[in-house]
């Protein structure tokens, strides 16, 4: 597949087109590439793949993982992505940031379920937030040190669609102003693309077409084009990083953490020590990114994530569920989480940089779009 241009978000544009015109110049339309997905996405070598040989389960380290963990988050060594840009299209109620418990109250309506009373109206972004800084600083009281100083050590990275960010950016800096420095609080806008569809001269975007996110796989290879990341300054303008710039931001940090905004367990424990401090260890092992998996339930399976082992890479990779074809749930035991760590993020960066992620392709609404997913 070719090479992706990162430098820019118009660079990428262009080469998922190039990538479209060369994987599918021979498909005389969308809904031809759509009966094609299944073998347009496949996993090469997926007969192949075998039981992993990289999994640690915590809570079986000789190593005292948690004390290591702790000790990573108040000395401010690592980055809190916070994920925000998707959809809660199931709902139909916009960006997930903005759901409330009130939805989930009308959701049990309309099963006839009797929802809980005196739900309060705080939605799952803010409440993410709050959960975090409130651990943060339970932290730092539990360690003897000021919770001021170990909250103006950590560093936040929003990430939001087009359609959000006006709406969270202020939510966001109205409740954190007080508590982080604004220059530690960074944010970066998700664009949206138009469909690809089949002309006279090949694939090309389709202006009529709705926008649509490319996953979060985009996101990782958005954060290293330039000018992608910006923060806010004490005097309320916006300022970009440049590519450089960020970064030598990165350097500073040995780990960064991407929270999917819509696991609930993070409402009630933001912050996994053992995880961290396993992270800590695998960083000093040279191992680039770190990927919680699940055990699939053998009784009653689901398809989701792969993780697995790659003898011709000779390495554990996650395959994700639309690159499965026809692999049975009953076969996947492990399943990836989308709870990622990744270790020295300014290397890992500069690596997705030169490399980009595997381009597969969705249809959808009758057009084509590419839905890069993170695990790759």
């Amino acid at each position: 597949m070719k090479h992706i241009d990162l430098d820019s978000i118009s660079s990428y544009g262009r080469s998922a087109k190039t990538i479209a015109q060369t994987l599918l110049k021979d498909f005389a339309d969308a809904g031809e590439v759509e009966k094609e997905l299944r073998n347009l996405n496949l996993y090469p070598g997926l007969e192949n793949l075998s039981h992993p040989d990289s999994t640690i389960f915590l809570g079986e380290s000789e190593k005292d993982l948690t004390d290591s963990g702790k000790k990573a988050v108040i000395e401010g060594r690592v980055v809190w992505e916070h994920t925000a840009a998707g959809e809660a299209t199931r709902l139909d109620k916009g960006p997930k940031f903005f759901l409330e418990p009130r939805h989930l109250a009308d959701y049990l309506k309309n099963r006839g379920k009797t929802p809980p009373p005196d739900l309060y109206p705080l939605n799952l972004g803010r409440r993410h937030l709050a959960q975090l800084i409130y651990e943060i600083r339970f932290l730092a009281w539990e360690a003897g040190l000021d919770p001021e100083f170990v909250l103006s050590r950590q560093n936040l990275l929003v990430v939001a669609s087009e359609e959000a960010m006006p709406r969270i950016f202020p939510a966001v800096i109205r409740d954190l102003k007080k508590l982080l420095p604004l220059e530690n609080i960074w944010f970066m806008t998700q664009p949206a693309f138009h469909g690809l569809d089949k002309t006279a001269e090949g694939w090309d975007y389709d202006l009529k077409s709705p926008k649509r996110l490319h996953n979060h796989g985009f996101v990782i290879m958005q954060k290293t084009m330039d000018k992608q990341v910006f923060y806010m300054t004490g005097e309320g303008t916006i300022n970009y990083f440049s590519r450089q710039e960020f970064f030598r931001e990165l350097e500073e940090f040995q780990d960064l953490v991407s929270y999917n905004i819509e696991d609930l367990d993070y409402l009630t424990s933001a912050l996994d020590f053992e995880s961290i401090g396993l992270a800590m260890e695998m960083r000093d092992r040279d191992y680039g990114m770190m990927m919680e998996v699940l055990p699939n339930n053998p009784v009653r399976p689901v398809r989701g994530g792969l993780y697995a082992h790659d003898p011709g890479l000779e390495k554990d990779v996650v395959v994700e569920s639309f690159r499965l074809k026809d692999y049975r749930p009953e076969d996947i035991k492990y399943l990836n989480k989308n709870f990622n760590h990744y270790l020295e993020p300014a290397k890992i960066f500069q690596k997705i940089k030169e490399e980009g992620l595997y381009m597969p392709l969705a249809v959808k609404d009758g057009f084509v779009y590419f839905q890069p997913v993170q695990g790759d």
